[in-house]
C-alpha cells in the first residue's frame, strides 16, 4: 500500500513541495529488533537510505505496520538484548565505533562545525568548513557486537550552501518512513533560509528575510517548534517567525527591544520549552531571554552572567531549567526558571576560541555531555547537585580525551546509547612562520611550527556509551591483558 497522500491546492506547502516528488517507497524487508525496526528502501529510490525507527507508537496498531508493507515481512532476531532497554553507561570511556575521516581530508582546513541526530535516530547530520551539510546512515552493523568489522562511514548526501553556514536544524517531526517529513533547514551567508529533502539532497523551498531596505539578510540562527508549524530565525534585536506551510518572504517580525528595554545582540540560538509555550533566545550580548510562544512578548530577561557571547542553550526534559554555554566563556550555567535570575550551579569546560561549542543532555535530563578546546568530552550527572540549590561547580563524573583537537559538537542518540562527536578547529601558524623569516630562524636556532605541522584532528566519530556485550567485553579483556603482558 503506498503512502497515504494529501493534496492541498489553496497553498504551497513544504509538505506538499516534498510529496509531489516523492515516489511510492514500497518496504522490501524489515528486520525486527526488540522494539525498533530496520527498514531497507527499494532500490529505486535516489540512495539506499537506512532507516530507523522507534516502533512503540507501530506497535499499538497492527494496520499502521500493515499499512507500510506490499511482502511478507523476513524476520531475523539478533543475538542482542532491545536495544530501547540499554541505558546510557557512564562507569567506564565509551568504546569507539567507526567515524568518518577520509571525507573531511580532501580540503585544506576542513574542520567540523557540529553534529545532529536525526529526531528518529536514522541518520546524522554535520556540518563543515567547506559550507557542505553532510547525512550519514546509521550503520546497521551498529546492532551487532561484531564492531570491529565496522567500516568507515561514508555520507549518503551531500548538500553545499554558497557561502559559510550559520546554523541548522532538522524538522522535529522528522520520520524515515514519512518521506514528506523528511527535511532539514539551513541558513548561510548572504542566502536565504533553505529547506532540504533529506532524502535526495535538494532544495525543497526558502524563506526569504528582508531588512528595512529590502535587502535580502542572513539569519544567524534557526529552530523549528517543537509541532513544526514554525521556523524562527534569529538576527540582530530581533526574531523572525515563518509558517513553514507557506514558504516566501512573509514573516511575523518580533523585536527583542522595545523602546530601549529587552534583549539586545544578534539572536544567536534558540532553545524551546518541552512542556510551556516558552522559548528561549540567547544573544551575542552575553544574556537570554525567554518569551512567549503565542505573541513572543518578553517573560524574563536572565541576568548577564557569561563572559562570551552565547552560543548554545537547552531546556531540560522538565522544563524547570535551562542550560546555556558562550563562547571563550569556561562554564555552562544551570538556571532555575521557576526563580528567574538563580543560578543552580555551573559546569566547567575549557572553551578558549570564538568557535560554537555544542552540548547535550540525554532524554531523561541526567546526564549533560560537553567537549572543550583541547579535545575532552565531560560527562555531568545533575542529579548530583545539591539539594539546597546554592550554586557551585559541578565536577564531571566522567572525562576522556576524545580528539587532539577540538570536540566542538556532540549529540547523544534519541534511544540508544549512542553519541556522535565532531572536531576540528581553525589553525593558525605560529608567528614567523614565512618565507622571509625563515633563514633568520634557521640561523638562530629557534624552531618554528609551519602550517602543515599543526596537528588537525577533523572528524565524525560514533561512541557507544551502553552496556558491553559478550563479544565486546571479551575483545576489551583481551586487550588489557596483552597490555599487561607488554
Amino acid at each position: 500500500m503506498p503512502f497515504r497522500r494529501t493534496h492541498n491546492s489553496d497553498a504551497l506547502t513544504v509538505k506538499g513541495l516534498l510529496m509531489r516528488v516523492q515516489p511510492v517507497h514500497s518496504c522490501v524487508m524489515i528486520k525486527v529488533i526488540p522494539k525498533c525496526y530496520l527498514v531497507q528502501p527499494s532500490d529505486h529510490c535516489a540512495h539506499s537510505k537506512l532507516m530507523l525507527l522507534d516502533v512503540v507508537r507501530l506497535m499499538e496498531s497492527s494496520e499502521c505496520l500493515q499499512g507500510h508493507l506490499n511482502s511478507p515481512a523476513e524476520v531475523t532476531r539478533p543475538c542482542l538484548c532491545s536495544v530501547s532497554r540499554l541505558g546510557l553507561d557512564f562507569s567506564q570511556n565509551p568504546q569507539m565505533l567507526t567515524g568518518a575521516w577520509t571525507e573531511y581530508s580532501n580540503f585544506p582546513e576542513n574542520y567540523l562545525k557540529g553534529c545532529k541526530w536525526a529526531p528518529d535516530g536514522s541518520c546524522i547530520l554535520t556540518n563543515s568548513a567547506d559550507n557542505v551539510l553532510r547525512v550519514y546512515n546509521l550503520p546497521p552493523e551498529i546492532y551487532s557486537y561484531n564492531w570491529d568489522l565496522l567500516p568507515e562511514m561514508s555520507p549518503v548526501l551531500r548538500m553545499a550552501e554558497g557561502d559559510t553556514i550559520y546554523d541548522y536544524c532538522w524538522y522535529p517531526k522528522m520520520n524515515s518512513l514519512e518521506p514528506d517529513t523528511c527535511f532539514l533547514a539551513s541558513s548561510s551567508r548572504d542566502n536565504p533560509v533553505h529547506v532540504w529533502d533529506a532524502f535526495y539532497g535538494e532544495v525543497r523551498a526558502s524563506f526569504r528575510p528582508y531588512n528595512h531596505l529590502d535587502e535580502l539578510t542572513a539569519a544567524h540562527s534557526l529552530c523549528f517548534s517543537p509541532d513544526g508549524a514554525q521556523l524562527y530565525c534569529g538576527f540582530d534585536k530581533t526574531v523572525r517567525v515563518f509558517y513553514t506551510e507557506r514558504p516566501g518572504r512573509d514573516c511575523e517580525e518580533r523585536p527583542t527591544v522595545v523602546k530601549k528595554q529587552g534583549q539586545s545582540g544578534i539572536i544567536s540560538c534558540f532553545g524551546f520549552s518541552p512542556c510551556q509555550s516558552v522559548y528561549a533566545c540567547g544573544s551575542y550580548s552575553r544574556c537570554a531571554g525567554l518569551y512567549s510562544c503565542q505573541d513572543g512578548t518578553l517573560l524574563a530577561l536572565l541576568p548577564t552572567r557569561h563572559h562570551g557571547g552565547l552560543t548554545h542553550l537547552l531546556f531540560s526534559p522538565d522544563g524547570n531549567y535551562l542550560y546555556t554555554g558562550g563562547r571563550k566563556d569556561p562554564e555552562i550555567l544551570c538556571w532555575d526558571l521557576r526563580e528567574p535570575g538563580k543560578v543552580v550551579f555551573s559546569l566547567k569546560r575549557n572553551v578558549a576560541t570564538n568557535q560554537r561549542i555544542y552540548f547535550d543532555l540525554d532524554q531523561s535530563g541526567r546526564y549533560l555531555l560537553s567537549g572543550d578546546t583541547e579535545g575532552v568530552v565531560s560527562v555531568w550527572d545533575t542529579h548530583t547537585a545539591p539539594p539546597d540549590g546554592n550554586e557551585e561547580l559541578l565536577q564531571p563524573q566522567l572525562r576522556f580525551q576524545a580528539y587532539w583537537d577540538c570536540t566542538n559538537g556532540i549529540s547523544i542518540h534519541p534511544f540508544m546509547p549512542l553519541l556522535a562527536t565532531s572536531s576540528g578547529q581553525r589553525q593558525f601558524p605560529w608567528p614567523g612562520d614565512s618565507e622571509g623569516d625563515s633563514a633568520s630562524d634557521t640561523e638562530g636556532g629557534g624552531a618554528v611550527m609551519s602550517q602543515q605541522e599543526v596537528r588537525q584532528d577533523n572528524a565524525l566519530t560514533l561512541w557507544w556509551a551502553g552496556p558491553l556485550g559478550p563479544a565486546a567485553e571479551e575483545n576489551r579483556d583481551h586487550n588489557t591483558a596483552a597490555a599487561e603482558e607488554t
